[in-house]
């Protein structure tokens, strides 16, 4: 069963959340379900997360072009370790934390940092997941193009609980730091965004320069 699409943020409107604890059961379900190595209970299991997991390396790593290839390798990683998944955290949570390792990983394998891609790149990844016509984004700017325009850890923080809708615990536990400084990398994100936005200045040092 995959996730209904979630709602774009924009300034001054309040957050749908897209998951809820009945349907992290669900997907927590099929993961313990998944464990035994079935085909199709495997099967099931990544279609319910893999939208998840692509959007979240796609904005992290700030490479829409190697999504794809980040987006396997977390299931790789997360197949081999599913046997041991006991249901501690929802599966959601455990398979955003293997992403985020992954990426990360793969951020230091190549020695560099996350990075804006051309305005080309990011305008064709919007297209494919971003409805057209949104309130808020004038002149056709997309939501990706706009947080890559972010500090990385605002970025993340940003989108796990606005776009992903994982709660400021979930957040945290995923990034690995404590709740307070998920509500602070998101207040700040979600000004950032305002003031791009609205064509106001943001605060130095609150951007990835270009």
């Amino acid at each position: 069963m995959n996730p209904a699409p979630p709602t774009p943020w924009r300034p001054g409107a309040r957050k749908t959340p897209r998951h809820s604890p009945e349907s992290d059961a669900v997907t927590t379900g099929l993961a313990l379900d998944a464990r035994g190595g079935d085909p199709d209970k495997t099967d099931h299991f990544v279609r319910a997360l893999h939208h998840d997991v692509r959007r979240y390396v796609t904005h992290l790593s700030a490479d829409p072009q190697a999504a794809d290839d980040l987006t396997q390798d977390v299931f790789v990683r997360a197949l081999t370790a599913l046997p041991r998944f006991e249901g501690r955290s929802s599966a959601r949570t455990w398979l955003l934390s293997i992403a985020r390792r992954t990426v990360v990983d793969d951020l230091r394998r190549t020695a560099s940092r996350p990075r804006l891609s051309d305005r080309h790149d990011w305008q064709t990844a919007a297209e494919r997941s971003q409805p057209t016509g949104v309130p808020g984004f004038d002149e056709g700017v997309a939501l990706a193009e706009l947080l890559a325009l972010l500090t990385p850890d605002r970025r993340e923080a940003f989108l796990l609980t606005q776009l992903l809708g994982l709660g400021y615990a979930e957040a945290a536990e995923t990034i690995g730091c404590p709740i307070g400084t998920v509500r602070s990398r998101v207040a700040r994100a979600r000004g950032d965004l305002t003031a791009l936005l609205t064509a106001a200045d943001p605060p130095p040092g609150t951007l990835v320069p270009g």
